[in-house]
Formats: structure tokens, C-alpha cells, sequence
């Protein structure tokens, strides 16, 4: 049989209209948005950590990449104990990263470029260095400025107890004891996280007047929509109740987490959605949108969050952590469409993050029934099948772009980059790792900056060859300039899928599964407004002929001699022409 491959790799500008019939559908409900880490996107000013100008001087490689928006990570005033989750000033850009006018340019070219920008919003928590919180710690209990946090009194005869059981999502108690200003043993404050990032009290009117005002700042200069961070931890079960016994939080089942998923997170991004229409335009596609980070399930939960009067999108984790095995696939994806169906909302797809191990090494592992481990990894512990990983990762991202919805991309994963499994212990900075008792490699891994030059120091990273977590060897050969334009490379697959995505309408389709090609392949057909397209994924050992009409628009890894399908690998089948 004679397959033709048709790889379709003309660079595509992702424009503000978002697509072909894009009139007729906003957006955000098929967009494909490219996360950037700022500490490891580029460095301008050679300190070794990456910045809002090298993120701006590096932009036109994702208007060439071909997707629609980027979601840029906290790069707000900030201590940086947890790499700028804990945030000082809301309203200001922190020195290492530049300044307000490094965020307007980078808008701005952002813009001119056709790319539209996503920021974070961190709305559970402050710095302990924030000015509020601060203020609460210089006055009395009971006070207006501790009431914007959780201080409690602690329990046993003299209070050295903590409020509560919860443990932080870190490690460790979630509370910790302050001295009052007389130098006494005093109140506890809430830290669902790290010890420097206090919880603030959703039940205070203040906190959402401030965090509205936060959201005016940032969309009046132009930004195009919000990253909610724990978007589900807001709002606490009245009166902090414990867990059950020996209650553990960070690995409890959403349903008994008292801190999480709450029916009052639900008020507050109805009050958000409210916001942010005000600043859409009748008639023109510039919505500005609003996504949740939240692990929650099961999935009827998480569709709550993208009912028509509160957000647009909100991760599928679930599918994130399900494990490259047919059957899990199959119900992964099938649930995910049918939660989101029930509220008429697209679904949201994403298999990396900043906050997992990257999924080129997390497919690298053998695969069990239930959830992939996310933890992060040393030196010491097993190590993955590097290339078994990549190819995986590659026929898992060719699935994802092809199912109905929007998609994010994590920086790096298209130029195929593995987690750094071999980081010095000395070298991490997630304070998981401290605050686990060095029992949970955390998350640096994921972390560590972005080759671009595979023959300059750093990789091309910055000038001075500085960085701040250690490039792996591997990433030389991985660096942007290695790939761009070479047939075959993981950066030219996915301008490949990006584009065909787009031509063919496929974040509007509709999903039908197709019978006929074996327990061990997932065979779907997405079909649009420009006609079918079959997708097929093969996860068994024998390779899939492809049918004698279809053709192969474009396939995430190498055909057999013959032009079969082999393991691991996925094709787009269009009709022969």
C-alpha cells in the first residue's frame, strides 16, 4: 500500500481573529494558548534570570509556532520564596523582570504580533511581605487589618496548638504561630502553601474590592484575561473545620478537603465574569477570559467552574494524569467532553505545566491504571526511557491538539524537552523541598530555562551564560535552532498540528469514536465545518494500516516501511485528493 504523508509546515501567524469562522465562535473556546514561565523564557539583561524583554524579544517564535495567546506566570513585586506565587504588589512588575513599561511593550508587540496575553492572578494568597499583611502583624487581634487574613487562636490550655489539622499543600502544618508586637505568644495565620504566603479571608468585603481593582489595573493595560491560581482554595468551609482523621490534604480526595471546592468560590467568579464583559466590545471577538487552576474532582465539580455566568476555562487535570493506556484514554476524554457538555462550555485540555514533571518524562515510565506520579524526581530515583518518553509525548500532544476545545502548551514541549531529572540537590529552589523535609524533589525540574542557541553559553538562554536552575547536557541538541525547519523535529510537529488545527477547525469539532481498529487504538473522527478528519492514536504493538482512501496530513512520529501507524504513535488522516 502507498501512503502519502503530506506534512504541512508553512509558519502560521495565529491573528486576533482567532480563525477561520471565528465570528461565530469566541475564541477562547478553541484556542491554544503557550504557557511562558518568566524566569526561563529568556534573559535580556544577563543576571541569569529570564525577564519581560526577553520574553518580548523572543515573541515572534510563537507567533511562528501558530498559537493564539500566551499566559505569562506571575512576574508581580515579590519576594520570590516561591518564584513569584507569593506576591507583594499586586499592581507592579518585580525588578528582576523589568518594569510597568516592559509589560505595556510586551503587550503591545504581543498585539502587533497577534498574540493576545493571559497573566496571572494569585488571588489565594499574599507575600508575607505584602504591605496588608504586614500592617495585620503590627496590630492587635480582631483588628480591620488581620481580619483580610485568617488569624486564629490556637487550641490547647495556653494555645500552642494549631486551630486545626490542615496540612500545607507544601508539607508541613498549614499554621503558623506569630509573636505579638509585646513580644508574646500570639495568634496562628493560615498558609495553605508556604509559610511566606498567608491566606487571605474571602469573607471579608475588602478582599474583593481589592482583587476587583487588581483585575482593572491589569485589563485597563490591555491584558486579554487571567490565570486564577487555586481558583478553588478561596473560600474555606465555615468555622476551618478538621479533616477527617489523620487528615492529610495534599493527597485527600477533593470532597473531604474543607479548604477546597467550596460552594462560595462559585459567588466570586460569578462577581469576576461581570468584570470582565464590561471590557469585551459588541461585535468583535475581544473577550477577555477568565481560567481556573483547579485540581478538583470529580469532573461534574469542575464544570461548575465554566457555567455560562462564571469562567471560560478550567484545566482537565484529570486527563493531564491519565496514563498512555487505551482504555483510560478513552474514558478520560469521554468525560471530559461530557462534563463540560452538561454547562455548554468547551473543555480544556493541557499536559504540562510548571507544576508537574514534564510529560515527555512522565510517558517515559511504565503505565499503570489510575494516575501518573507528578512528583518531582532525582538524580537517584528510577529514571525514565528518554526516547520511549519523547515519542509518546509527541503522539499524546498530536491526540490533545486534535480534541474539541482549547488546548494549553507548556513552554519547551515543542521543542521536546524532558524533565531535568539530574539537578544537584543544592541546586533547587521550590521550597517543596524544604518544607518536605527533603522527601519531595519538587517542582524545578519542569523549571529549568529554555535552550534557544544549541552553540552560545546558556544555550542562548541570556548573554552572560548565567542561569538559574543547571541546563541539561540533553538540551543542546534540543535548542530551537536545531529544529527549526528540519523535517521531522519536534518544534516543525507541532507548527505542523497547530496549523492543520486551525485549518481544519478542529478546537470547533465535534468527536465521534470509530469502531473497527482494535482494543489498543484510539480511533476518533473530528468533524467540522471544513469536513472530517480522522485521528488515529496506536498504543498496541502492531502497527495500523491506514486506509487506502485516506491520506496522512501529518503523523507525530515515523510510518513503518510499509506506511502503517506504528506504536505510539498518532496520525490525521484527510480524504485523498
Amino acid at each position: 500500500m502507498r501512503t502519502r504523508v503530506r506534512w504541512l509546515m508553512t509558519v502560521n501567524v495565529a491573528g486576533m481573529s482567532g480563525g477561520p469562522s471565528s465570528s461565530q465562535t469566541p475564541w477562547w473556546r478553541n484556542a491554544v494558548i503557550y504557557q511562558v514561565y518568566p524566569r526561563s523564557w529568556a534573559d535580556a539583561d544577563g543576571d541569569g534570570i529570564g525577564d519581560l524583554p526577553g520574553i518580548t524579544a523572543r515573541l515572534d517564535h510563537l507567533a511562528a509556532l501558530g498559537v493564539d495567546a500566551v499566559w505569562l506566570s506571575p512576574f508581580y513585586t515579590s519576594p520570590q520564596h516561591d518564584a513569584g506565587y507569593d506576591v507583594a504588589d499586586f499592581r507592579d512588575v518585580d525588578p528582576i523582570f523589568g518594569t510597568l513599561e516592559d509589560a505595556d511593550a510586551l503587550v503591545a508587540r504581543a498585539h502587533d504580533l497577534g498574540l493576545r496575553i493571559v497573566v496571572d492572578i494569585v488571588p489565594n494568597h499574599t507575600s508575607n511581605a505584602h504591605v496588608w499583611f504586614q500592617a495585620a502583624l503590627a496590630s492587635p487581634p480582631g483588628s480591620p487589618e488581620r481580619a483580610r487574613y485568617l488569624f486564629r487562636e490556637g487550641r490547647g490550655e495556653h494555645g500552642d496548638q494549631p486551630p486545626n489539622n490542615w496540612q500545607s499543600m507544601f508539607g508541613g502544618p498549614a499554621w503558623t504561630r506569630i509573636a505579638e508586637s509585646d513580644g508574646t505568644p500570639g495568634q496562628w495565620y493560615l498558609h495553605l502553601f508556604d509559610t511566606s504566603q498567608p491566606d487571605l479571608d474571602w469573607t471579608n468585603p475588602e478582599v474583593h474590592d481589592e482583587l476587583d481593582d487588581v483585575l482593572r489595573f491589569w485589563l485597563d493595560r490591555g491584558v486579554d484575561g487571567f490565570r486564577i491560581d487555586v481558583a478553588h482554595g478561596l473560600v474555606k468551609a465555615e468555622g476551618l473545620p478538621d479533616g477527617p482523621a489523620e487528615f492529610d490534604s495534599a493527597n485527600e480526595p477533593t470532597a473531604l478537603q474543607p479548604m477546597f471546592d467550596q460552594p462560595g468560590v462559585h459567588d466570586v467568579y460569578r462577581r469576576w465574569r461581570r468584570l470582565v464583559e464590561e471590557y469585551g466590545v459588541p461585535g468583535e471577538d475581544r473577550d477577555r477570559i477568565l481560567c481556573a487552576e483547579a485540581w478538583v474532582l470529580p469532573l461534574e465539580s469542575l464544570a461548575k467552574y465554566v457555567r455560562p455566568d462564571e469562567l471560560h476555562q478550567s484545566f482537565n487535570f484529570a486527563f493531564l494524569m491519565t496514563p498512555w493506556l487505551p482504555d483510560d484514554l478513552r474514558a478520560s476524554i469521554d468525560e471530559g467532553l461530557a462534563a463540560v457538555a452538561e454547562v455548554g462550555a468547551p473543555q480544556t485540555w493541557v499536559l504540562s505545566n510548571h507544576d508537574v514533571v514534564r510529560h515527555a518524562t512522565r510517558l517515559g515510565y511504565p503505565q499503570q491504571p489510575g494516575h501518573l506520579r507528578i512528583e518531582g524526581i532525582g538524580a537517584d530515583d528510577p529514571q525514565p526511557d528518554t526516547a520511549l518518553g519523547l515519542r509518546r509525548a509527541r503522539a499524546a500532544t498530536a491526540l490533545m491538539l486534535a480534541l474539541p476545545g482549547s488546548a494549553y502548551l507548556y513552554q519547551g514541549e515543542e521543542l521536546g524537552l524532558p524533565e531535568a531529572t539530574q539537578l544537584p540537590d543544592e541546586a533547587r529552589q521550590d521550597p517543596t523541598w524544604e518544607r518536605s523535609g527533603h522527601t519531595s524533589r519538587g517542582r524545578d525540574g519542569c523549571r529549568v530555562p529554555i535552550p534557544w542557541e544549541a552553540d552560545l553559553p546558556s544555550y542562548g538562554f541570556g548573554p552572560s551564560g548565567a542561569s538559574w536552575l543547571p541546563q541539561p547536557e540533553a538540551y543542546r541538541e534540543l535548542a530551537a535552532d536545531r529544529q527549526d525547519g528540519v523535517d521531522g523535529s519536534t518544534l516543525e510537529l507541532y507548527r505542523a498540528l497547530l496549523r492543520l488545527r486551525r485549518e481544519r477547525g478542529l478546537g470547533r469539532g465535534t468527536l465521534t469514536w470509530t469502531d473497527g481498529y482494535g482494543p489498543d487504538v484510539l480511533a476518533l473522527e473530528i468533524a467540522s465545518d471544513v469536513g472530517p478528519t480522522l485521528v488515529l492514536t496506536n498504543l498496541g504493538p502492531e502497527p495500523v494500516p491506514v486506509p487506502d482512501h485516506l491520506e496522512v496530513a501529518v503523523v507525530s512520529g515515523p510510518l513503518t516501511a510499509d506506511g502503517a501507524v506504528p506504536t505510539d504513535t498518532t496520525a490525521w488522516l484527510l480524504s485523498g485528493t
